[in-house]
């Protein structure tokens, strides 16, 4: 009998093609990301409590990818009211992804957060967003060229600093490594269990992990699903999230979940 690959339910987007046909969609790099290097299967979520409930994601999913994506989450999930500044919004997806959030910290399920997911993972837990870092006093624009190719709006750009000893510094083997940055809004309160564990050379929190969770609760505030595959910062993160997905999988299998 053939062992199945652990699955990775990739969180997707709604996006309209041609402006007029709905879709679900997720970069193809999630999905060669989680192949290539995590070893498990992807697959893409319908982000919407109207296909989908949390439960029956636990039940079909070794473990989750939060990825990122331009609709931000709404900011009545952390107690302030909505403003311009604070952009577009996927109100199925907040419905979706800050329960899954919760429920997967309680049970131990795995989840690596990218970028919305990073931030979705600290608004789940209590925490607040702020609209546009950029302004803040003393922090830099981390926002990508807009206009410009992939290649360079997924270039490296900032260096990403870890605490020494902490999960990321153990895991990358170094406690300083650059990445590329893609994002406008930023945490402005950590949650009480988030642990701030790499900052850019701004302040800027960039890497996170949640405090005495039973699970794997990594995510970033970057995008490493970029050049996953060759990436020396992506490919131990993802790889140690395939890791944890087929430990998850191997204890389903067990009985013991």
């Amino acid at each position: 009998m053939t062992d199945h690959r652990p699955i990775i339910g990739i969180i997707g987007n709604p996006y309209v093609i041609g402006d007029r046909y709905p879709t679900h969609s997720a970069g193809t790099m999630n999905s060669h990301a989680v192949a290539d290097v995590a070893g498990a299967m992807p697959l893409i979520i319908p982000a919407d409590p109207r296909f989908v409930s949390v439960a029956e994601l636990l039940d079909t999913c070794d473990g989750f990818l939060l990825t990122g994506g331009r609709p931000n989450v709404h900011p009545s999930e952390y107690g302030e009211e909505e403003t311009p500044a604070h952009g577009a919004f996927d109100r199925a997806r907040d419905a979706i992804t800050l329960p899954l959030v919760r429920a997967c910290v309680a049970r131990g399920q795995p989840f690596l957060g990218i970028c919305r997911g990073f931030q979705e993972v600290n608004v789940a837990l209590g925490g607040s967003l702020h609209p546009e870092i950029r302004e803040l006093p003393g922090r830099m624009n981390h926002r990508m060229p807009p206009d410009a190719e992939l290649e360079e709006q997924f270039a490296l750009r900032h260096i990403v600093r870890f605490a020494q000893g902490g999960v990321f510094h153990q895991l990358m083997g170094k406690a300083e490594v650059m990445t590329n940055t893609l994002h406008g809004q930023g945490i402005l309160r950590p949650a009480e269990r988030l642990v701030m564990d790499g900052h850019a050379s701004d302040g800027t929190p960039e890497a996170v992990y949640v405090k005495d969770a039973p699970g794997f609760t990594l995510s970033v505030q970057w995008h490493p699903e970029w050049n996953a595959e060759n990436d020396p910062v992506s490919r131990p993160l993802f790889a140690a999230f395939g890791q944890a997905a087929r430990a998850w999988q191997g204890a389903r299998k067990a009985g013991g979940l």
